[in-house]
């Protein structure tokens, strides 16, 4: 794994109940004892940014790859990937093989290399929930340039350090994770009872 992850770290800071995982049973067999897929089980993701996909409620399963896009669409891809989540227009994939995560776009019929294992997307999830819970606006109009120009440089920084590990999230303008940092530096994503939400809607 590129990134050391723990549970005790997430539920530090966001709390147990603000952890999400999925079920050992909801992966097909073989994705089901990957790194990838026990990460997913056993640590989990702070909820929010980026929501694990809910298993089927009649069999317990995530969807396919197949079940979600027209494969056809996608040359050299495989179909029976679970897909694990649903980000800005992409559906998010696990390669079991390769432990990589791939975004697939329907409506461009386009696949991407995203993170290069599991916990690449674990860590840049949990920092930008992280940024999304702590970042606070002074509340001064004056001071507003400042403000933006602060979280921009915070949203900026998690995009460096994660390509200095790992390229893929952020490896062109176009990446979905470059669309969410680009939504959070303009003051976008900002949710509940967060410091930022409560500078910015009152």
């Amino acid at each position: 794994m590129l990134f050391d992850v723990t549970r005790s770290e997430f539920a530090g800071i966001f709390g147990e109940d603000r952890i999400a995982t999925l079920p050992v049973t909801a992966f097909p067999p073989a994705a089901a004892d990957t790194e990838g897929a026990r990460l997913l089980q056993t640590v989990g993701l702070p909820s929010g940014t980026f929501p694990l996909r809910q298993p089927d409620e009649h069999d317990g399963l995530l969807p396919l790859v197949q079940d979600v896009v027209h494969i056809e669409d996608f040359e050299d891809a495989a179909g029976d990937w679970p897909v694990i989540g649903w980000l800005v227009n992409a559906h998010l994939a696990l390669d079991p093989v390769s432990g990589m995560v791939h975004a697939f776009d329907p409506d461009e019929g386009t696949v991407r290399e995203l993170h290069t294992d599991v916990s690449s997307l674990v860590q840049v999830t949990f920092r930008f929930q992280r940024l999304l819970a702590e970042f606070t606006f002074s509340g001064d109009e004056g001071d507003e340039e400042a403000d933006f120009e602060r979280l921009d440089g915070e949203a900026d920084r998690i995009r460096r350090e994660t390509s200095g590990i790992d390229p893929l999230p952020f490896q062109d303008d176009e990446t979905v994770w470059s669309v969410v940092g680009d939504e959070i530096a303009m003051g976008r994503r900002f949710k509940g009872d967060s410091p930022g939400a409560r500078s910015l809607y009152g």
